[in-house]
Order: structure tokens, then C-alpha cells, then sequence
């Protein structure tokens, strides 16, 4: 059965979620990157992959899921562009939907999420790709669903990012993350926003780049943990 969702594709409810990647080594932006702090041990192993040139279009890996409650317990790596730079092109959905239908069931995969493959930053039609996933989909018999993003939905990561950012004074996150001041007050400024509601999300901010947020996201799990006196922030440098 074909399922259409709209909202957070990290609330689903099925065994496997799909990770859209590229070739390259870079998970900086949309889901990847959510994908990228959720899942650490993950995003080290893709780029060694992307090095070793293991990972290819038409190539699937899936990963175990690490990430203490998640609902999901696989994660399908689905390359839809050669480079993070150039956008997709439908042959490469073709590719790799051929792949997954000929797999899923050696692979032990018994329901799915997909984002929608190759569209928002990869430039191809919304509805062109939808079109393309569903003409593969039918012939699976297992529970599939698509979901189209809402920036508005809540995210469980942000929401939890930001319970704890918020109770800490700025000095104190400056001086446990190594984070410049300015930053940090732009971020507390920026996670007031209501159109952000993800970590992703922030990256449309001038003056907030991806190594603020790791960094940022690093402290505040290491906070809740109640362990900062053990934290080698200069694995984020």
C-alpha cells in the first residue's frame, strides 16, 4: 500500500527510512543533514565509502539506526546526485528505484518512508518524481509511504535542541563549546523564529554555518548528559 504523508518524514512509523545522498561525501543541507546528526558513526562511514568510490546512482546501503528512540530501524541510502553541487536527473531515481525493487525483500525490509527522490534540492518536478516513485512502488507488497516536506512541522531533534539551549546562559555555552558569542546569540535569536523548525532549518541564516550547529548540537547532547567534564569538543573542529 502507498501511503502519502505530509510533514516531518522523522516522525514516520515504519521499519526502514530513506536517506537521499550524493556521491561525494557531503550530507550539508534538507534531510542529509538531519540524517548527518542524528546518525554520527553513519555520516563517518559514508565518507569513507564516497572516498573507497563504493557509494554509486543505482547502489543502495543501508545502515543499521543507532539513534536511541528512533522509530525506525534501517536506513536506506539512496544516492540521487553524482555531486551535492549539480542537481539530480530522473535517470538516477530510475536507477536506484530498480535497484530497491529487485532488493527489499533480501534486505529484510518490510515497510519504508521515502522522501520525495530528487526534488526541493535536486531541482526535478515534485510531482514528476512522485510519478516516477509510485510507478516502481506498485509492484511492492509491503507498506510504502512518500512524504512531502512541511517546513512548519515540528521536529522531535529541534524541539529537543532547543529545550536545553534555551535553559543555558550564553557565557557558559561559550565557554563549553568554543563557540564565538555572536554566534550564539544568533542562534538563540534565530530559534525564536516560526518559520524554523529544524536543525537544518537554521543553515538559512546568514552568519550560521554547519560546523556552529554540530558543535552546538554536540554541547547540548553532552549537557544532557550531564557529562561536559568528559566532552572533547575539538572532535568538532
Amino acid at each position: 500500500m502507498i501511503v502519502k504523508q505530509t510533514g516531518n518524514i522523522f516522525t514516520t512509523t515504519s521499519q526502514t527510512i530513506v536517506n537521499t545522498v550524493n556521491c561525494v561525501g557531503v550530507m550539508g543541507a534538507g534531510i542529509a543533514y538531519e540524517f548527518r546528526l542524528r546518525e554520527p558513526k553513519m555520516f563517518e562511514t559514508y565518507q569513507e565509502l564516497c572516498t573507497n568510490k563504493q557509494i554509486e546512482i543505482g547502489k543502495l546501503w543501508i545502515y543499521s539506526a543507532q539513534q536511541e528512540g528512533s522509530s525506525y530501524s534501517k536506513i536506506l541510502n539512496f544516492p540521487t546526485k553524482h555531486d551535492w553541487k549539480f542537481p539530480s536527473k530522473e535517470e538516477y531515481l530510475h536507477k536506484g528505484l530498480e535497484k530497491f525493487l529487485t532488493t527489499y525483500k533480501q534486505r529484510g525490509i518490510t515497510s519504508i518512508a521515502f522522501p520525495l527522490l530528487g526534488a526541493d534540492k535536486g531541482g526535478i518536478n515534485a510531482q514528476k518524481s512522485q510519478a516516477i516513485m509510485e510507478s516502481y512502488f506498485k509492484e511492492c507488497d509491503i507498506d510504502i509511504e512518500i512524504w512531502h516536506f512541511d517546513p512548519h512541522a515540528k521536529d522531535d531533534l529541534y524541539e529537543n535542541f532547543k529545550s536545553i539551549f534555551c535553559e543555558i546562559d550564553t557565557i557558559t555555552i561559550k565557554e563549553q563549546s568554543a563557540i564565538r558569542i555572536d554566534k550564539v546569540n544568533l542562534v538563540k535569536q534565530s530559534i525564536e523564529r516560526k518559520d524554523i523548525n529544524s536543525l537544518s532549518g537554521l543553515l538559512r541564516v546568514k552568519g550560521i554555518g554547519d560546523t556552529t550547529i554540530e558543535k552546538l548540537f554536540a554541547f547540548t547532547k553532552a549537557y544532557k548528559k550531564n557529562n561536559l567534564n568528559l566532552f572533547n569538543y575539538e572532535d568538532y573542529e
